[in-house]
């Protein structure tokens, strides 16, 4: 059985057929390891679940016993110990949970790549388990067909992987820090770990890089670890295939300044060039996942400018180095083609006057000694030469192998924009553009990735590039490349850290979620030198991360062309575009902290943390002004997902939660007149006015300015009847004509009901209990399956998959209709045994279900969405999007295999003027036949 390889199993009593029997039935192939539920606790809780994939046979091979009774450490992922294990709970339970009260996870997190000039580090670490046992839950997803503990709730089990680096001349800084988090002994998030565990005398850590040759004696000294050496070529390989094909914005182009993301097709990545610009330079074909052959490669490298600029200007660091070039002028050491011809071009054979005939040429002729010529002047000149050079020899390599793509990695590059401009101007300048130079993001950290990789359960082989989100917590901000002090311990240190910066009135405008060039990378700090000094990073940086696996988010099975999909409607490329929604955005900022803060009962602690979080998002908007590429491509949501995760990292787990609750309970009030007033309708109307009212509802939102002034001039139930008075026809985008011929037909035929419905709802209050609870009433009574989609984590008003459940339940308190199908749906907890119980009442009834969405946004990215949602989409054949963050922002031009309604009302003047052509609180009800 795959995960169980090198596990002696003990002390097998008459119980362990069975517990082997669940677990061979419930993981048939290793990659099932990731989603299993680990709950940390007294032991290790396994819950079983069936493979999807039942014809996978792979693992068999592990099945025989180890000669061995020693644990085997090296995957990544925690290895089954069965000793002593038992069957909890009911025996007739379908998958009953497996206690092993043995289990052990004390396995290494690290893997490092150090090399001449720089170490640098990847580690993991795991994921809180919020798995909650919901008895509503398991009844939906027995109705989507989704086995128990296969498919689970967002936030999952899972982890993440951080990227830290170090100059190597400061190796004990480095093992400080892999000390202080406990990296080589699982981590302090480990269970594992505390100060009386003993010291795992064979921990074994992966390393590449010739310094994991050169320091593993100190290593073991200072950490009591062996350095386990990994191919540096393998590791390089291995690193830029999993970036190039799990990360969704990982390679682009840089061209004048000008940043722009490659979309690439993973079946057609292969072969390319790999140059690696470290100390040296390494050139490597790539046809394959480990099909490489290193063709090329040069002396003059990352360690030719830092040696060679550390001798002529006196730098202390490379990026001292790199910041000076910033402001050289190159003109003034090299000798340029108009330096030989009197000023002119050499068109003749196609030299410009700037071009340069020779670097460093003017030194000979000028009489002047070292100290007569600027650093910055020097350091320019000689990233040039090195950069061209280097550009120039990967495309001859390039050439000769009749390969287009060539990435440039290692930490030469940095993100650093000239020596970018320079490689790319080289590689299009002698391949006549026939050729393109790309960069990564993730560049310095290939080799330390592809180690991490070799560990043999590492867990990232199968990850696809949905199941991969990257996050930017708040880091250090820094000034003069200068930051260092002790790690940052937890939120209160985070505060404090940040609160030393703003009583030196320094502002804040570069949250670096990785440690920055030239720290120690321990994500402390040190005072600026100066009253009023700004902290920047290079502009031209690109800000790394932290990688979280989540190995359950699914692509939307029914986007009609997921490779094509683009989330975003706005074009946040153009910068008036992206000024306007960053004003938006600041100006919204002191209310949604006052709401924030009143959250958590206004004290003082969370006023401190309001203030903190108002500072780090306004740090992250500025950085992105600075350079909007710098966390990947950039668009509306994910500035949107940028803010709600900037909240949850300051414990604003849900800042309008008090609002919710309130509007929810203002609205449940009147839903019972609302509904004996349809009731009276023809079907005609009555499906006229449940559309209107969906988007009348659709008014109350407080991410909108517009709405949020609105609040203070009347109740919600005032405001949502003027909105429903001031609804009249026709709409600024208005199909209701032909979704009414769809839901009711023409000329007498009767069209056949919808099998399932999917309703992606948006806000608490009026908008859902009020607009789209009586739409899916209406389709449930014509025998449509509904599926409510909600959020599973709170983003601004939005209503969750949690409060969900409960609101149906109060509505179903005065409407049959809702009650049936809430009992049949799994809804309604007091009825769950009926249910169960499969009544015939029950059995016939067409269910309403929830589903969460996998995301905590006002908008969707529909490239990565819960499993569960994943599912209920397969029977599914009419999707309605609600809300303008859902319909407007993301997915106004998205196509979809089934029927889509989208609706929303336009709260923003210019979202209206660009869009749709029209005016603020303009309705949008556009219907979309299969595609």
């Amino acid at each position: 059985m795959a995960g169980l390889s090198g596990d002696q199993v003990l002390e097998i009593d008459d119980k362990t057929e069975d517990i082997q029997n669940n677990i061979n039935k419930d993981s048939n192939c290793d990659s099932n390891l990731t989603n299993r539920e680990v709950i940390d606790k007294a032991g290790l809780v396994v819950r079983g679940e069936e493979n999807s994939n039942n014809n996978n046979q792979g693992g068999e091979r592990d099945m025989a016993p180890p000669a061995s009774n020693s644990i085997h450490r090296s995957g990544s992922r925690p290895q089954l110990d069965l000793s002593k294990a038992a069957i909890q709970g009911s025996s007739e339970e379908r998958d009953p949970t497996i206690l092993l009260p043995n289990q052990s996870d004390d396995i290494s997190h690290l893997a490092l790549d150090i090399g001449g000039s720089l170490i640098k580090l990847v580690y993991f670490s795991r994921h809180e388990d919020r798995s909650i046992d919901d008895k509503r839950k398991k009844t939906v997803k027995e109705r989507l067909g989704i086995s128990n503990g296969n498919r689970r709730s967002y936030p999952i089990l899972g982890g993440r992987l951080h990227f830290v680096k170090f100059e190597t001349s400061k190796l004990n800084e480095c093992l400080d820090f892999i000390s202080s988090k406990q990296l080589h002994r699982g981590g302090i998030d480990s269970h594992h770990w505390n100060s009386e565990a003993p010291a795992n005398e064979n921990a074994v850590i992966k390393a590449t890089g010739g310094g994991a040759y050169k320091f593993a004696d100190l290593f073991k000294e200072r950490l009591g670890v062996s350095i386990d050496k990994e191919d540096e070529m393998d590791c390089l390989v291995a690193g830029a295939n999993f970036l190039l094909k799990a990360i969704r914005h990982e390679a682009f182009t840089h061209m004048e300044g000008h940043k722009e993301f490659v979309q690439l097709d993973h079946n057609d990545l292969f072969p390319y060039l790999l140059v690696n610009i470290g100390s040296g330079v390494s050139m490597i074909k790539v046809d394959g996942d480990g099909k490489f052959q290193r063709v090329s490669g040069t002396n003059v490298g990352g360690g030719t400018y830092w040696g060679l600029g550390r001798l002529l200007t006196k730098c202390k660091s490379f990026d001292e180095l790199l910041e000076l070039s910033q402001r050289g002028d190159n003109r003034t050491i090299d000798m340029l083609v108009g330096d030989i011809y009197g000023g002119m071009d050499y068109s003749k054979i196609g030299l410009s006057a700037s071009t340069i005939a020779s670097s460093f040429g003017k030194a000979i002729s000028d009489k002047k000694e070292l100290e007569d010529y600027r650093p910055e002047d020097i350091s320019l000149s000689l990233l040039r030469m090195i950069s061209y050079n280097i550009g120039q020899i990967s495309y001859l390599n390039a050439l000769r192998f009749g390969l287009k793509r060539i990435f440039f990695g290692g930490f030469f590059i940095r993100g650093h924009a000239y020596t970018m401009d320079t490689i790319s101007f080289a590689v299009h300048f002698w391949s006549q553009g026939e050729a393109q130079a790309m960069f990564l993001r993730h560049e310095g950290f290939l080799g330390a990735l592809g180690a991490f990789m070799s560990y043999e359960k590492h867990g990232l082989d199968d990850l696809m590039v949905h199941q991969l989100v990257e996050r930017f917590p708040m880091g250090a901000p820094y000034t003069g490349g200068k930051i260092h002090g002790p790690p940052l311990g937890d939120l209160n240190e985070k505060i404090s850290w940040m609160e030393k910066f703003v009583l030196k009135g320094t502002e804040i405008t570069a949250p670096v979620p990785m440690a920055p060039p030239g720290t120690t990378g321990l994500g402390g700090f040190e005072v600026p030198s100066s009253k009023g000094g700004t902290l920047r990073s290079d502009a031209s940086a690109l800000n790394v991360g932290v990688l979280h696996l989540v190995p359950t988010l699914e692509v939307f099975p029914l986007l009609a062309n997921p490779k094509m999909y683009e989330p975003n409607t706005i074009d946040l490329s153009d910068h008036s575009e992206l000024e306007y929604w960053f004003t938006v955005l600041s100006e919204h900022l002191p209310d949604l902290v006052d709401k924030a803060v009143a959250s958590e009962g206004g004290t003082d602690d969370a006023k401190r943390r309001g203030d903190a979080f108002a500072r780090a998002f306004s740090a992250h908007l500025a950085r992105l002004m600075e350079e909007p590429a710098a966390y990947g491509k950039l668009g509306l949501a994910n500035l949107l997902e940028l803010r709600e995760e900037c909240l949850r990292e300051f414990q604003f787990l849900d800042a309008y939660r008090s609002i919710k609750q309130r509007e929810n309970e203002a609205s449940l009030a009147v839903l019972p007149d609302l509904l004996m007033e349809l009731d009276c309708m023809d079907e005609e109307a009555r499906l006229l006015t449940l559309i209107e009212g969906v988007l009348a509802a659709n008014i109350f939102d407080w991410g909108s300015r517009a709405c949020v002034d609105l609040y203070h001039k009347g109740t919600i139930i005032e405001i949502y009847r003027m909105s429903r008075n001031k609804m009249q026809r026709p709409w600024r985008v208005d199909d209701f004509d032909l979704f009414k011929e769809r839901m009711l037909g023409s000329e007498g035929k009767k069209p056949q009901p919808h099998k399932r419905a999917l309703l992606f709802v948006d806000n608490s209050g009026a908008d859902v209990v009020l607009g789209m609870l009586p739409l899916a009433r209406e389709l449930i009574r014509r025998g449509t399956e509904v599926v409510l989609v909600a959020n599973s984590l709170p983003a601004l008003n939005d209503v969750t998959a949690m409060e969900l459940p409960d609101i149906v339940a109060e509505a179903a308190k005065h409407c049959d209709i809702l009650r049936r199908a809430a009992e049949a749906g799994g809804l309604l907890v007091d009825a769950m045994n009926n249910t169960l119980d499969g009544s015939k009442e029950n059995a016939s009834s067409v269910p309403l279900m929830v589903v969460e969405n996998g995301c905590g946004s006002p908008c969707i990215d529909l490239r990565q969405v819960s499993s569960e949602l994943a599912a209920a989409a397969k029977d599914a054949d009419l999707i309605i999007l609600e809300g303008m963050g859902r319909a407007l922002h993301t997915n106004f031009n998205a196509q979809f295999k089934c029927e889509a309604l989208k609706l929303a009302m336009v709260k923003n003047q210019r979202l209206a003027e660009k869009l749709i052509k029209g005016k603020i609180y303009d309705c949008v009800c556009r219907y979309e036949p299969a595609n």
